[in-house]
């Protein structure tokens, strides 16, 4: 099946372009393989993943440019308005207010990775420094030093030293692959639960319906195979 994929086969599993999934492809093909991505199943929640991860193979790194608006509703329990009763602050559509951090890091990409990521993930305090060196990269996104630095002992390729290898093509299909096999996500992509396995690489259920949409249509295509 890996073998016999191809670049518009790709480009539907992940919503990419035609330029990014000729990129993209032989990676894809040689590493799934070798980490067992090689049923319908599998590929097409891998495939679904990761597309959605990435922008469609298009961005291998986290974008942290958030407004004060963004934080308070992303992270509400570390970026929103707290009122005197402990109750997070809301307007008048329901949306989170700001805390006062989150107004004052808004729009400052550094200083939000390191607060947002210090002394979590084995980063170190915020004045390290850690939480924007290893910030999401990837197609997965692996995030944290803890991470990259198993990585680095399981394939033997110094990422802590140099992080933004996986900003190439290559090096962002190994860390996903890798991410999926030491967290066991073919366990959800058998039963086909995408929920689960979103949980599982997102920590929530952020995409969920375009999550699924592009599972849709890999598992249709891959099983014509």
């Amino acid at each position: 099946m890996l073998e016999n994929l191809t670049v518009e086969q790709l480009q539907i599993c992940t919503g990419s372009n035609k330029s990014n999934a000729e990129v993209f492809l032989p990676y894809v093909k040689e590493v799934c393989k070798s980490f067992g991505i090689n049923t319908p199943k599998r590929l097409a929640a891998f495939l679904s993943q990761v597309g959605h991860e990435s922008a469609g193979l298009s961005c291998l790194q986290e974008n942290l440019n958030y407004s004060a608006d963004g934080l308070a509703n992303v992270w509400p329990k570390r970026y929103a308005k707290t009122l005197q009763n402990g109750v997070y602050a809301k307007n008048s559509v329901g949306r989170y207010l700001p805390s006062t951090l989150a107004l004052k890091i808004a729009r400052k990409p550094v200083l939000i990775a390191n607060n947002c990521y210090a002394n979590r993930m084995g980063n170190g305090d915020e004045a390290s420094g850690e939480g924007w060196k290893f910030r999401g990269r990837g197609l997965k996104q692996l995030t944290g030093k803890s991470n990259y630095a198993q990585l680095t002992l399981e394939t033997g390729i110094d990422f802590i030293s140099n992080p933004d290898l996986l900003l190439q093509p290559s090096y962002g299909v190994i860390s996903a692959c890798w991410f999926w096999k030491v967290n066991n996500l073919e366990y959800y992509a058998d039963k086909e639960d995408i929920e689960g396995l979103t949980k599982k690489i997102n920590g929530g259920l952020i995409g969920i319906e375009k999550r699924k949409a592009l599972y849709s249509k890999a598992i249709e295509i891959l099983n014509k195979e």
